[in-house]
């Protein structure tokens, strides 16, 4: 059966996906968007990534570096998860009025740690920091033994976090 036009566009745009993939990691590789066309920018980001491994540069796929691309790749896929910093500094505060990001992700925290107190107040997931949130955050707080007001500053996000990765 012979190889078709769509086999190899959907060849070329693996090759593409793993090259994005890898560039994410490492800024030596141009970033080239999955498109399935083989044009002069997978030709630089395979230049780059052969450059970067030590393999001839030809900015050609050859099996050499195919093989190369793709055990970078599942190299990548396979470390440990990274951690994502939301809590921007030791002196930042989230409280009543805020919302965004942070507020939603802390919502989701205390969620998630009022499956283990039976008299936690469960908060809304919404994104916006409203007294239901700061109540739960006075409870958490106080349980920490640190005063009740309903705010998170750097020290109560950091016993949030240990507090839900500790196994119970």
């Amino acid at each position: 059966m012979p190889y078709t036009d769509e086999q190899k566009k959907e060849h070329i745009r693996e090759l593409q996906t793993y090259l994005y993939g890898i560039s994410l990691f490492d800024r030596r590789i141009p970033q080239v968007l999955p498109d399935g066309l083989y044009d002069k920018y997978t030709k630089q980001a395979v230049e780059a990534f052969q450059r970067a491994y030590g393999l001839p540069e030809t900015g050609e796929t050859d099996t050499a570096t195919w093989d190369r691309i793709a055990a970078i790749y599942r190299d990548y896929l396979e470390k440990t998860p990274a951690a994502y910093h939301v809590f921007p500094s030791r002196s930042f505060m989230v409280c009543e009025g805020d919302s965004g990001e942070l507020v939603y992700i802390i919502q989701a925290m205390l969620w998630k740690a009022a499956g283990r107190f039976d008299n936690m107040p469960r908060v809304k997931v919404s994104g916006e920091f409203d007294g239901g949130t700061a109540k739960a955050v006075s409870f958490f707080r106080s349980c920490c033994g640190l005063s009740d007001e309903g705010a998170v500053d750097c020290l109560t996000w950091n016993m949030l976090v240990r507090f839900l990765e500790q196994r119970v």
